[in-house]
């Protein structure tokens, strides 16, 4: 069955993937390596994961504006997530997310607690909606 979640616009564009969510927030200037994609930050429950092509789910961005660079090199260098979902955007992760044109949308109706990783998404940032096409974690 799939679950139509819905949320606000951030960033236009659609795109689908992989959902790998984060339960804490991500960095990206010093947490994601630029030209792997891989989390780097040492303690992060994702550390040593890829988040290229996958549609990356995290409470929020912390850290330097410099993250917003970080994304856009991710996208150059062709290691960036297909889309971004946040329970609250911020201006790093948002900026970075525009200027890479990264679908990206916040505000979900439902803590991103109750999404599994691997399940198949779409985000459209432009309508701020996203396709779940999976089973829910119990609230």
């Amino acid at each position: 069955m799939i679950l139509l979640i819905r949320g606000r616009s951030i960033s236009t564009g659609k795109a689908s993937g992989p959902l790998l969510v984060s339960p804490q927030p991500i960095s990206f200037l010093s947490g994601v390596d630029p030209e792997t994609g891989i989390i780097v930050e040492k303690g992060h429950p994702l550390m040593g994961t890829c988040i290229a092509g996958q549609v990356l789910a995290f409470p929020y961005g912390k850290g330097s504006t410099v993250g917003s660079y970080v994304l856009y090199a991710l996208s150059r260098n062709g290691h960036a997530p297909s889309a971004i979902v946040n329970a609250e955007a911020e201006a790093i992760i948002a900026t970075g997310a525009i200027i890479s044109e990264i679908p990206m949308i916040d505000r979900i109706e439902m803590p991103l607690s109750r999404l599994k990783n691997g399940t198949c998404v779409t985000v459209d940032g432009s309508l701020g909606e996203m396709e779940y096409d999976g089973d829910l974690n119990p609230a």
